[in-house]
């Protein structure tokens, strides 16, 4: 994993907020209610125990791209002065046929400007990646994105937690059926992933691969290709040519800085 030179403190942070898209919201770590979970409820669940009066918000939006992040996200996050501030975003861009990586880097390098100096400790990211003809396609894109990643984090005194570098992250049984989000055990992962670049003491190695598996059959991936296109693809594509997001008309999962309370 990719730090700045000085190493956190294990211990002292008293509040997080968690800046982003579906990837921080928590798609797809669904719990019984309906909701979702994902690694930032889960970190904050860690950083909050033995931590009296600890406060958490999460104003991640699904389908969020990284202009509507800088505008909507950015300056709430900067004024609530937190210890720890955690921003992902840039891949729903990337993702697009028509996408301006200069104008998504020059946005990336404004929310690291605006954010770095309001909190103690920004924490940045490069995003895992699932194996895949996706993937491949814009593989250069994130790989762009990343390094101008690098580049703030060493400029700003930002963290880089490397999960794009991390072979099991990109294994396709931790990610969910839509081939876009994490599963729970995927999260899972990234919140230990955090947590540890934090300074604080593993409890699990979350770089750890998963057991062989019998590759599926042919058949069994053709009727999931198409699965995948039915369920997923074409809603997205859809959604693409009528200029409509996912996250059209949604708040923010947590949007203030409260007291921690567990979601599980």
């Amino acid at each position: 994993m990719h730090t700045n030179a000085a190493q956190p403190a294990p211990t002292g942070h008293t509040s997080l907020v968690a800046v982003g898209d579906s990837f921080t919201e928590g798609m797809s770590d669904l719990l019984p209610d309906g909701t979702y979970r994902g690694w930032a409820d889960l970190l904050a669940a860690r950083m909050a125990a033995g931590t009296p009066g600890f406060r958490y918000a999460n104003l991640a939006v699904r389908g969020k791209l990284i202009g509507q992040i800088v505008s909507e996200q950015v300056p709430v996050a900067a004024a609530m002065q937190a210890d720890v501030i955690t921003l992902v975003g840039g891949l729903n861009d990337a993702l697009r046929p028509r996408c301006d990586l200069g104008r998504v880097c020059a946005l990336l390098e404004e929310a690291v400007e605006r954010l770095a100096p309001s909190c103690r400790q920004l924490v940045l990211m490069r995003s895992p990646g699932r194996q895949g003809p996706v993937l491949e396609r814009v593989r250069p894109r994130m790989e762009t994105l990343f390094t101008r990643i690098d580049d703030l984090a060493t400029r700003h005194g930002a963290m880089v937690v490397d999960l794009y570098g991390a072979p099991v992250l990109a294994d396709p049984r931790l990610w969910d059926d839509d081939r876009l989000h994490l599963t729970a055990e995927g999260h899972r992962r990234v919140a230990e992933a955090v947590w540890e670049a934090l300074g604080n003491e593993p409890q699990h190695d979350w770089r750890a691969q998963l057991p062989v598996a019998v590759p599926p059959r042919w058949m069994a991936r053709r009727a999931a290709d198409l699965r995948f296109a039915q369920r997923h693809l074409l809603p997205w594509v859809g959604r693409r040519l009528t200029g409509r997001s996912s996250g059209d008309g949604r708040p923010p999962k947590r949007p203030q800085l409260l007291a921690f309370e567990d979601v599980d």
